[in-house]
């Protein structure tokens, strides 16, 4: 009865097989959330003119996808901030080298509902605010109502690379935190969906994620300094305060599929699709 079984399914298989031909090669791309987007639209174009190769992509966050290369669950891991030294050395314990390529350019909007009245706040009260200083949106010139926090999970870069240049303000020896009653979200569309719907929320993703449906503040260094907008102008110009490059990391030096997949994003198409995609490219 076992073998009859055993018969059956190996015959099924070989029928799959046949039906569809050769397996194709793969690549297993994870990690950050906010390129989840930009790593997509690289994927189907690499795909298109590379029949013969699947690329798959999964967010999850950078710290996800530092944990898949260290594991070799993934090939490429995408980050949108730099690898930890703990993760350097955890890496290496494991016979894994990473390596650090730098695709594309972010920068991070502040958001607000559309209804909301503010519109400008300076990098100091955003700090105030996301440490649960500042309470109530009317001590940034707002209504008389209670600011709702939205945060990324702590295994995300864009949570990360927030909490070290605008709550801490790039003091390595600063302790702040998010404020105990910030909802930790896990994606970035799932902060700008509760911006759309909450009047009261104040959250923080890459530029890419900016629809209709959220109003992204401008920001100021500093009280009295030029409010500037969250445009891929702005970030490529250097004007904008909050923004970052961001990351692909491989098991030492890209060879075979991976080369070839990352040659493209780094191709004048693939940077091509950054802009696309809404991010901004590396500086040529």
């Amino acid at each position: 009865m076992a073998k009859g079984i055993l018969s059956i399914v190996l015959a099924i298989f070989s029928f799959i097989f046949l039906s569809c031909g050769k397996a194709k090669d793969s690549i297993q791309i994870k990690g950050s959330d906010t390129m989840v987007n930009l790593a997509q639209a690289w994927a189907e174009k690499y795909m298109q003119d590379n029949p013969q190769v699947f690329v798959a992509v999964t967010g999850g966050g950078s710290g996800t996808g530092m944990a898949s290369l260290i594991s070799g669950s993934c090939n490429i891991a995408m980050s949108s901030r730099n690898i930890k030294a703990k993760e350097i050395s955890l890496a290496r314990q494991k016979g894994v080298e990473p390596n650090e390529i730098t695709a594309a350019l972010d920068g991070i909007a502040v958001v607000v509902h559309p209804r909301n009245p503010v519109s400008r706040l300076t990098v100091d009260q955003l700090a105030l605010i996301f440490t649960g200083k500042i309470t109530n949106w009317s001590g940034v010139g707002g209504l008389d109502s209670r600011i709702v926090i939205l945060s990324r999970e702590v295994n995300s870069g864009t949570h990360v690379y927030f909490k070290e240049h605008i709550l801490r303000r790039n003091d390595p020896k600063s302790k702040s935190e998010f404020a105990s009653g910030a909802l930790l979200l896990s994606s970035s569309q799932a902060i700008a969906d509760e911006v759309a719907q909450n009047p009261n929320a104040i959250g923080y993703y890459g530029i890419g994620y900016i629809s209709a449906k959220q109003k992204p503040v401008m920001v100021a260094m500093a009280e009295g300094s030029a409010c500037i907008s969250p445009t891929s102008e702005n970030v490529m110009n250097g004007a904008y305060p909050i923004s970052r490059p961001l990351f692909l990391y491989t098991n030492g030096q890209p060879q075979g599929l991976v080369k070839g997949f990352i040659d493209f994003c780094l191709s004048p198409e693939g940077q091509q699709t950054v802009l696309e995609t809404e991010f901004i490219p590396i500086p040529k």
